[in-house]
């Protein structure tokens, strides 16, 4: 194999699939970054079993093959080469000369046979999503994602394709974030799949702000297909909860908020809360609301806010990490807190 890259597409290729390399493999094929040169093309591709990543970048391909190198090792010298072009050519044994200007490099790797494949999608329910909306929809709702591995449904966002909508979900049993989307699909296609952690990382950094992703969904796997990226991952298996009976379904009070000056006042106060006491009080009065915190071994603070409220006077306590990370993750202007009294769950929502 040989072939011609700039340093530009080559970098660019190995930064986008060097995420899901694991450092603590115990098959040493799994370090490696599969490379396959053709027809002016390069495929590099990086697989820990759970989660694959493929990317395809232009190159001058010499003579057609392919191997698999050391992922992190390759990405460092890439990083530090100093012209724009690179030679690569890797022999029968699988050693890679590289040679760039005045620099030269031999990285020993392993032959590309015992590297898995990533899985086939071609009898696979598909559906075409725009790139941006998705992005904005696992980061509204991707910080609700569980990280305890005892209760291993809730470690990733739950998808659910029902009635011509797209339902995203992630809970971690103290909080839920949930939104939903108009999508066009046949019904043969109503499905509904757990996607784990590390897939909902690698995509939104994948994910750009323009374009479709065809999101592909098989037997225990799903491909999400981004121009000439493609992401594979396993499924989490099991039964979500039903997670439509924790939300309140009526609402006794509606106050509109600023979400920026919510967010700050919320972040200032809860700067006097402990582990002991790790909640915000909330009093709500005639157009206004104080925000209060209150430790014992620390101190107090307390903070009022100006807001549209003629319901009667009220309080309610909520831990504040919950209450500021739907706000750091939404993007209007106002937001608007739907309460029904003093032991219910509070409800966030940006739609009036």
């Amino acid at each position: 194999m040989k072939f011609r890259i700039t340093k530009e597409h080559f970098l660019s290729g190995l930064q986008q699939v060097q995420h899901v390399v694991s450092t603590r493999t115990t098959l040493p094929i799994l370090s490696n970054v599969l490379l396959e040169a053709q027809d002016g093309q390069l495929h590099l591709t990086t697989n820990d079993l759970d989660v694959g990543v493929s990317a395809q970048v232009s190159a001058e391909v010499e003579v057609a093959g392919s191997t698999t190198l050391p992922a992190r090792r390759l990405v460092n010298i890439v990083k530090e080469l100093p012209a724009s072009d690179i030679e690569i050519e890797v022999d029968a044994d699988h050693v890679a000369s590289i040679n760039c200007g005045p620099s030269f490099f031999k990285i020993l790797g392993l032959t590309n046979e015992e590297f898995p494949a990533l899985p086939n999608f071609e009898k696979s329910k598909e559906f075409k999503f725009p790139q941006a909306t998705l992005k904005d929809s696992l980061k509204k709702t991707s910080y609700a994602i569980s990280t305890d591995e005892t209760r291993y449904v809730l470690n990733g966002v739950y998808f659910s394709f029902e009635n011509n909508t797209l339902i995203m979900v992630a809970t971690d049993g103290r909080r839920l974030a949930m939104v939903d989307h108009e999508l066009e699909f046949p019904k043969s296609h109503e499905t509904s799949v757990i996607v784990p952690t590390k897939a909902v990382n690698e995509l939104q950094r994948l994910l750009g702000d323009s374009g479709e992703v065809t999101i592909s969904i098989a037997e225990n796997q799903i491909a999400f297909t981004l121009d000439k990226l493609i992401l594979v991952s396993r499924l989490i298996e099991g039964n979500y909860p039903n997670y439509r009976q924790v939300i309140p379904e009526k609402t006794v009070d509606r106050i509109t908020l600023e979400r920026e000056a919510f967010l700050q006042t919320v972040h200032r106060v809860s700067l006097l809360t402990s582990d002991k006491s790790h909640s915000l009080k909330l009093v709500f009065g005639e157009d206004n609301i104080d925000i209060m915190a209150n430790s014992p071994d620390i101190g107090e603070a307390r903070e009022s806010l100006a807001v549209q409220h003629k319901g009667n006077q009220f309080s309610i306590a909520f831990n504040p990490e919950f209450l500021m990370a739907p706000l750091r993750n939404l993007n209007t202007d106002e937001v608007y807190l739907n309460l029904i009294d003093e032991m219910s769950p509070g409800v966030l929502k940006i739609d009036s």
